[in-house]
């Protein structure tokens, strides 16, 4: 009898000891996952960058901008303005309504486009990448440093990208759109960067500025240098600058 409890209490205190030591490890995996996602929050949070809120009352008619509308690949040293930034953000993917429709047609509403700036000269944003979020109308960088000189390279050395302020850079989740149309799917999304493009070409005319359509690149390079995700494949180049 006395043996039995003897072992009793060793077990009663291991179990005690076992309890602790689990909410300890509890305790501090929790703890540790609370300051990791704080300071992913904290890290994303500097890298967002709210655009200043998009102009729905221009003063260039649709059909002046028509009129105006040139392919332009020369470039002052002039840099762009956040303010155009955002415009031209909008003017591509921004949101126009309910329903989060945007300014572009979208087969099935869809919407397989991912938009990125490329930028190296814009008033009060730092050199970089960053990768458009139109529910917010913010961008979030997703590259550091000037990188207009290493996409030129993968647009087989045209140099309008390495001149202009800033490259819009449109791209495509092919899948979103095949998953409902299969391979026609693949047509639809092609119509509906051709839709964004022009947006973005008539805005900048409207905004005085100038751009040129690209799509002579190396799909692979053009991927790395903006840093998109495997399921992304890129379309279009549109250096952005003052003529």
């Amino acid at each position: 009898m006395p043996t039995d409890c003897f072992y009793s209490g060793i077990m009663k205190k291991w179990r005690l000891s076992y309890k602790v030591i689990c909410g300890i490890i509890i305790a501090g995996t929790l703890w540790a996952t609370l300051v990791g996602h704080a300071s992913d929050t904290q890290s994303e949070a500097s890298a967002m960058i709210k655009l200043p809120e998009p102009k729905v009352d221009g003063k260039v008619s649709v059909e002046a901008a028509l009129l105006m509308r040139r392919s332009i690949r020369e470039y002052k040293s002039e840099p762009l303005t956040l303010e155009e930034i955002s415009q031209l953000l909008w003017a591509a993917q921004g949101i126009t309504g309910r329903g989060m429709f945007r300014t572009a047609p979208s087969a099935g509403a869809l919407y397989p486009l991912e938009v990125y700036v490329v930028a190296g000269n814009v008033t009060g944003l730092p050199a970089g990448i960053y990768k458009y979020r139109f529910q917010s109308h913010e961008m979030v960088r997703v590259g550091e440093g000037d990188k207009r000189t290493e996409l030129a390279s993968a647009a087989l050395g045209q140099s309008c990208i390495r001149s202009a302020p800033a490259v819009i850079v449109f791209s495509a989740v092919y899948a979103r759109t095949t998953g409902k149309y299969a391979e026609r799917g693949v047509r639809y999304v092609h119509m509906e960067a051709g839709h964004a493009a022009q947006n973005v070409g008539l805005q900048a005319v409207a905004l005085n500025l100038g751009t040129v359509m690209i799509g002579a690149f190396v799909d692979r390079d053009v991927k790395r240098v903006v840093q998109m995700p495997e399921n992304e494949e890129p379309l279009y180049l549109l250096p952005v600058g003052r003529h």
